[in-house]
């Protein structure tokens, strides 16, 4: 556990990098945040499946948010700085500066996003070799990783990008050679998304046998061959350079990083629960599962001992909280997959105009719609005739196919906003049963799953917490400080400025929906 800070009245910043934006926020010693900014970022798709992002428009979003939470702030109060991010893949030649991802030349789009599915091929070959390795990411690697993604980089963009690279970087481990010129990689990223191993360090034959030798060859110098845990303090800290760029003081202790929902999970997954009555008081912290849940839902689950649980990624060792084995569930695009089954429909006009007339999200709107129309029953009992299927973009978790596709059944010609309602709450109902059926093959394979703890942008939707609620017939916890991912990014910094003696999870209270 997290003692004592050592100096009082100290704060840590976290920056959180999204799939859709950037997010700040300033952090005290108790974990509770006491400014927050956000800033869209860009993302291009100039064909379909293939999904970019820039480095420098991500570097200046984090910039403008960075000065905005501490303005008005004793600066000399601030620490350490902790970041995390999508596991986007960046692009830099010998030089640092961008190269480009894709066939226009474009150099200023030069990362492959998370969720970008253009190296189908790609995995299928690797997944064909049967290597060892790939037993720690569920018996199959995901096309979201980045092994598939550099070898589509080296098949399809020899010259223009391959050839030139010298650093590809995670998005995390980009932002923190960012801020302090040390190109150490955080063990999250190598381990969850690289198929480096916490105890073995990188796999020569693996390399070798899906034809990227180049890497083996240069002694890894391109993806990192200094590794360090999440938390540890990097290189002097803050650059000048970087300070200036974010408004922060040069020196302050800077953290090796975290993929975006290992924040959330670190930032949730210790919270205090004690006075009511959930299974998890007094049981272990593996008992509990961390859901975070945002464009994408993300389960992390760890445990004392390694478990393999087929479809899901890991074990990986100390990859979110230190000495604990890590097992990854997910379903891709789930907050997204929302967006476009309301925003396709028919009547979504007319729901933004209702939506607007009473000043409120759509979201909250159809939550309230649902109510009235439900009449005496249960509200989840309204698509008794209609069933999403909800793997639009393939089925990350457990199933592991990315060659699913998304169905919909039940449908009649009506199309007003009873309908589109409906088929938000079916869809929303889709995503809770895809999360009891990833926990079923965790605990089928050893876990011992009594609690949710969910955090992220959707966990703010209370339909979408009650379905998960009512579909697992499990308790959910919802953190009183709702930016989790944002806290865990802090803590990180707390933990780099040596404040504070490790990560390990810092209590917080939480509070129950049944």
């Amino acid at each position: 556990m997290l003692g004592e800070a050592q100096e009082p009245g100290s704060y840590y910043v976290g920056v959180d990098v999204g799939t859709g934006s950037v997010r700040a926020a300033l952090v005290d010693q108790r974990g509770s945040l006491l400014a927050f900014a956000d800033q869209p970022i860009n993302k291009w798709e100039p064909q379909f499946n293939h999904h970019e992002q820039s480095s420098e428009d991500i570097w200046t979003a984090c910039c403008v948010v960075t000065k905005k939470v501490v303005q008005g702030i004793d600066l000399n109060r601030i620490r350490g700085l902790g970041f995390d991010a999508t596991c986007s893949l960046v692009v830099l030649d010998k030089q640092f500066r961008p190269l480009p991802v894709n066939c226009e030349g474009d150099f200023h789009r030069n990362i492959i996003m998370w969720l970008d599915h253009r190296a189908v091929s790609q995995v299928h070959r690797i997944n064909e070799t049967k290597h060892s390795v790939l037993q720690y990411v569920g018996g199959v690697m995901s096309v979201e990783m980045q092994a598939p993604k550099l070898l589509w980089l080296k098949e399809n963009l020899r010259e223009t990008c391959w050839d030139k690279a010298g650093h590809f970087f995670d998005l995390p481990d980009f932002l923190s050679w960012k801020a302090t010129g040390v190109t150490a990689r955080s063990l999250c990223s190598l381990v969850c998304k690289w198929t480096y191993s916490a105890e073995r360090g990188w796999d020569d034959s693996f390399w070798k046998m899906i034809g990227l030798e180049d890497f083996v060859a240069d002694n890894y110098s391109k993806i990192g061959n200094q590794v360090l845990p999440p938390g540890a303090s990097l290189g002097n800290g803050l650059t000048p350079e970087a300070a200036k760029d974010l408004g922060l003081p040069a020196g302050i202790a800077v953290a090796a990083s975290l993929i975006d929902a290992h924040a959330g999970g670190l930032g949730v997954i210790g919270a205090d629960v004690r006075g009511h009555g959930l299974a998890c008081e007094g049981q272990p912290v593996t008992s509990r599962l961390a859901v975070i849940c945002g464009t994408s839902s993300c389960h992390m689950g760890i445990s004392k001992d390694p478990i393999f649980v087929p479809g899901v990624w890991g074990p990986y060792f100390s990859a979110m909280v230190p000495g604990f084995w890590l097992n990854e569930g997910g379903q891709s695009v789930t907050g997204k997959l929302i967006d476009h089954m309301v925003q396709g429909h028919a009547a979504f006009p007319e729901l933004q105009a209702k939506a607007t007339a009473r000043c409120q999200s759509v979201y909250a709107y159809l939550n309230s719609h649902l109510d009235l129309i439900k009449k005496a029953q249960p509200v989840g009992f309204l698509t008794v005739d209609l069933h999403v299927w909800p793997d639009f973009h393939g089925n990350r978790s457990p199933l592991a196919d990315l060659t699913l596709k998304g169905m919909v059944t039940g449908l009649k010609l009506s199309q007003d906003l009873d309908d589109l309602a409906i088929l938000y709450l079916a869809t929303v109902q889709a995503i809770a049963f895809g999360t009891r059926l990833i926990i079923e093959a965790m605990q089928a394979a050893g876990h011992s799953i009594s609690t949710l703890f969910l955090c992220g942008g959707l966990s703010k939707n209370p339909l979408f917490v009650q379905m998960h609620a009512d579909i697992t017939g499990m308790p959910v916890v919802l953190s009183q400080e709702v930016e989790s991912v944002l806290v865990g990014a802090a803590i990180l910094g707390a933990c780099a400025s040596g404040d504070f003696a490790s990560v390990q999870m810092k209590k917080r209270k939480g509070r129950n929906v049944n």
